[in-house]
């Protein structure tokens, strides 16, 4: 049996880190994805091959694995688990977007592992556990993680989170022109989100009032997106950027993305995921020249450009 899907990556438009403390967020698919192709073997190895890495590995072993793709791992364990049930599997990982860079990669392929593996084990899984699931996985590997990233590349679309499970989909009927800017990540998600919480542990009051004033934004950001203010949507953005900064989340690499995108025209720019290089997001106006002024601005300093739509579509098994 060969099984694939797929999952969206996301922006993260207002709220990273902010909502790992009880703040808001808004967060949007994107039209890049990541496909997960599955194939029950024989055995109970678990064979992995991806851009990233690749290793072979018993099932009953699984539970010792630390590498790069301790997130399709960490899935498999998990739900083997749970169901009491194991198989052996081959696993394809393709992604059309750089790995580890702030774009929801590990959410996504721990959702679509978790859907393509759930049906190898014939367990049926809907919608709400496979999220549910995919949060377990995110959970364990990170030691804290918002709801946020794995029900992006579940459901789709632009979302406003809360951790409470409060969940609302933002409906529009306008298109929001990003592009984005990607550089080499330094640092991945855990160790931002654990630099991001020994700094709270250390100045608590202070940081305390940052995270509220990121809740804000996302509030007011809630309000534009409705209201089409694409100019305040921007500057909402640059205001964002600089309080993640505040929290030692961004780099040179990043800050000069994001500042020399806004010198070329963009209407608003900051860091999109956890940091720590990765990507940036640039509101772009619809003038085709300065769009083209904001690609070659991204790439003047070593960065990859990468023009990007919102989307609708979340989770999905892809069938020949």
């Amino acid at each position: 049996m060969k099984i694939k899907f797929s999952s969206p990556g996301k922006i993260t438009l207002f709220g990273e880190h902010a909502v790992v403390y009880g703040r808001p967020a808004i967060v949007g698919a994107i039209d890049k994805r990541v496909y997960v192709t599955m194939e029950e073997r024989n055995d109970n190895l678990i064979k992995i091959t991806s851009d990233l890495s690749s290793v072979s590995i018993s099932i009953d072993e699984i539970s010792n694995y630390s590498g790069p793709l301790i997130y399709v791992t960490k899935a498999i364990e998990i739900l083997s688990n749970y169901t009491g049930r194991k198989k052996g599997v081959n696993i394809i990982i393709n992604s059309e977007m750089p790995i580890s860079a702030g774009l929801g990669t590990s959410a996504a392929v721990s959702i679509a592992t978790i859907a393509a593996y759930s049906k190898i084990l014939d367990y049926n899984m809907n919608i709400n556990e496979i999220a549910k699931f995919g949060h377990k996985v995110e959970l364990e590997v990170q030691g804290i993680a918002s709801i946020m990233d794995t029900t992006i590349s579940t459901f789709g679309g632009i979302m406003y989170i809360k951790p409470n499970d409060l969940i609302e989909r933002i409906k529009i009927d306008y298109e929001i022109p990003f592009i984005l800017g990607y550089i080499k990540r330094e640092y991945n998600t855990a160790y931002m989100v654990n630099k991001v919480r020994s700094l709270m542990n250390k100045n608590k009051e202070i940081i305390e009032k940052i995270m509220e004033v990121i809740g804000l934004i996302v509030e007011e950001g809630k309000k534009a997106i409705l209201e089409k203010n694409i100019e305040k949507i921007g500057l909402l953005m640059n205001i964002n950027h600089g309080l993640l900064d505040s929290l030692g989340v961004s780099t040179k690499e990043l800050n000069d993305m994001v500042y020399l995108v806004r010198k070329a025209g963009a209407l608003g720019a900051k860091l999109t995921g956890a940091g720590g290089g990765g990507c940036i997001i640039a509101l772009c106006p619809y003038n085709e020249n300065i769009r083209n002024s904001i690609h070659n601005a991204i790439e003047s300093v070593g960065g990859r450009s990468i023009s990007i739509t919102l989307s609708e579509e979340g989770l999905k098994e892809i069938k020949n």
